[in-house]
């Protein structure tokens, strides 16, 4: 109603055509957005699993305990996943013959990990409130979780996401990559409605996890000319050549965070001033002579106070918690996050499961 008199108003004022369908296209698409931010709802699983985020904690601190490493890791799942397609776990589905699995793309395969633990919070979830928590939503809970059990802030997390029942193959081997070159990044930010502080201040989950030496090896022998990057220190470049000689093994895991690489704080920024950054893209954020008016102010802020840092890097995490979410009639609630349901491969996914459990590489 709303909207057939706004039209008539515009015609009435002889706008023409085109600025008519324009302005009524632009509501339309708020609306849309609206209607989906609107039906994620911190309170979503009050009356059908009022402890599904308590589950998830004891799942993730059990988890904790054998592997230092898994919650930087379903930190990663969970920006991998909302960057392909949106936050519709797309990324936990297996191969079958119908799905051709996000997990094999370039950016993930060998890398992304934590896959079992979801399992293992997904089998704990369902017996206590059978069919009702999305895959999707347990990974979005598990983030947040992940970052407190980590000194880490915590915030409110917003609920109602389905699980999708299709991958995108080709997004997820587009994803940003360490390779990138901030201008890229910016890019594919803004792509999914990211802005800038929003690509510095998710780019502090480097605070803690590790990365495999393939991901900098240029940085340290032939970065230009056959010289090391410059914008490496110097006693910071020796220790890396140390653990990453040429011709070495690439996939030697080093922290991101030198200083202290399992706990979520500001450090991340304050090695970028000391030029400790261990990605190129992790430095360029305050040392690439073209991002000093964009990203460069932010990183000095987050290093000056950790408290701005959590703040942004909340908002940050609840926008990107909220691209292109699926909703209401839209999806459906998995029984088991590596296959859609009703969809035959469960025995490969049984198989594919095992094969991840030798496998720990990561980004």
């Amino acid at each position: 109603m709303a909207s057939a008199a706004a039209s008539s108003s515009f015609f009435a004022c002889r706008f023409n055509t085109l600025s008519v369908l324009l302005v009524v296209l632009g509501f339309i698409a708020i609306l849309h957005f609206n209607k989906c931010e609107a039906q994620l709802s911190p309170t979503f699983y009050d009356s059908t699993c009022p402890n599904v985020s308590a589950i998830v904690r004891e799942q993730l601190v059990l988890a904790q305990s054998s592997d230092p490493r898994i919650f930087a890791s379903l930190i990663r799942l969970f920006f991998h996943d909302c960057f392909t397609d949106g936050c519709e776990a797309s990324l936990l589905l297996d191969n079958t013959t119908e799905i051709k699995s996000e997990k094999f793309a370039r950016p993930n395969n060998n890398s992304a990990r934590g896959f079992e633990v979801i399992d293992a919070i997904k089998t704990a979830v369902e017996s206590s409130c059978p069919g009702v928590v999305s895959c999707a939503d347990i990974l979005a809970i598990a983030a947040e979780a992940s970052v407190y059990l980590s000194e880490g802030p915590s915030w409110t997390v917003l609920l109602g996401r389905k699980d999708g029942r299709t991958t995108n193959f080709t997004a997820a081997s587009n994803l940003p990559s360490p390779f990138d070159n901030v201008t890229v990044l910016q890019q594919k930010f803004a792509e999914v409605g990211l802005n800038d502080t929003d690509l510095v201040a998710l780019s502090g989950a480097h605070t803690f996890g590790r990365a495999q030496c393939f991901t900098f090896i240029r940085r340290l022998y032939n970065f230009s000319d056959g010289n090391p990057d410059p914008s490496l220190n110097t006693t910071y470049l020796a220790e890396l050549q140390q653990r990453c000689p040429q011709g070495g093994n690439g996939s030697v895991l080093n922290n991101l965070d030198p200083d202290t690489p399992d706990v979520f704080d500001n450090k991340y920024y304050t090695n970028l001033q000391n030029l400790n950054g261990l990605l190129t893209t992790d430095q360029d954020l305050l040392s690439a002579a073209d991002t000093n008016a964009s990203t460069a102010p932010d990183v000095n802020r987050f290093a000056a106070d950790q408290n701005v840092f959590f703040e942004s890097f909340i908002e940050g995490m609840i926008k990107m918690g909220n691209i292109a979410v699926l909703t209401g009639s839209n999806g459906e609630v998995r029984g088991n996050c590596r296959v859609v349901n009703g969809a035959s491969g469960g025995q490969l996914a049984i198989q594919l499961r095992d094969n991840e459990a030798s496998s720990t590489k990561e980004i």
